[in-house]
């Protein structure tokens, strides 16, 4: 396949990837508004403020979506390393922090175009993050300043769109950039279970 045809299929596959996206932050805003039934956990016996077959659906829904979500990001990234092979390797950041997470501070990823370190807005900071969570454990730090978390980015309603990206990216490794120091780092980040709460494991503060 030419690199022309690649492109083009992989333009295609990220605007199926980004319809994707929207069908499941309209699922994650239905089942998490408040007094909603959340994205998973028992609903407890016949209620009449629920409709229970359509929450079920729901959530039966979102777990297609997500599969397909991690598949056709397999492939984007599939693609883009045959499209990079040809082309001198992207370079990694020249400001790693020495007592940081040296796996952790290299590389972005190929899948997140937007990931090309380009200096933006801090919008949100670490003031806590527990020991063995998931952000502890890919490298994120206390005072780390958020630049950029997947497709979130300085603007309106940051927390919502910060909780939806780790749910829709739930088991998927999510490209940050984080400025520590007043050096700009990349980081990978994997929302996942593990034995504390949320998928992080931290809180971020809006700046």
């Amino acid at each position: 396949m030419v690199a022309t045809d690649l492109k083009s299929e992989v333009k295609k596959m990220m605007e199926k990837r980004s319809a994707l996206e929207v069908e499941m932050n309209v699922i994650i805003e239905r089942l998490c508004q408040p007094g909603g039934p959340g994205l998973s956990g028992n609903l407890g016996f016949p209620r009449s403020d629920i409709d229970i077959p359509v929450i079920q659906a729901d959530r039966h829904r979102l777990a297609v979506l997500r599969n397909d979500y991690k598949d056709i990001t397999e492939k984007i990234s599939e693609n883009i390393e045959l499209l990079h092979s040809s082309k001198l390797p992207l370079k990694s950041s020249t400001s790693v922090d020495s007592g940081s997470n040296s796996q952790g501070v290299v590389g972005i990823s190929s899948s997140m175009n937007a990931m090309d370190v380009n200096v933006s807005r801090p919008f949100a900071m670490v003031d806590e993050i527990s020991e063995e969570s998931p952000a502890a454990e890919d490298g994120l730090q206390l005072g780390d300043q958020i630049v950029k978390f997947g497709k979130v980015e300085f603007g309106d309603n940051l927390l919502t769109k910060l909780a939806s990206e780790a749910q829709m990216n739930q088991g998927l490794p999510v490209p940050m950039l984080v400025m520590r120091q007043g050096a700009l780092i990349n980081l990978t980040v994997t929302p996942r279970t593990w034995r504390g709460r949320g998928l992080l494991g931290c809180n971020f503060r809006i700046l």
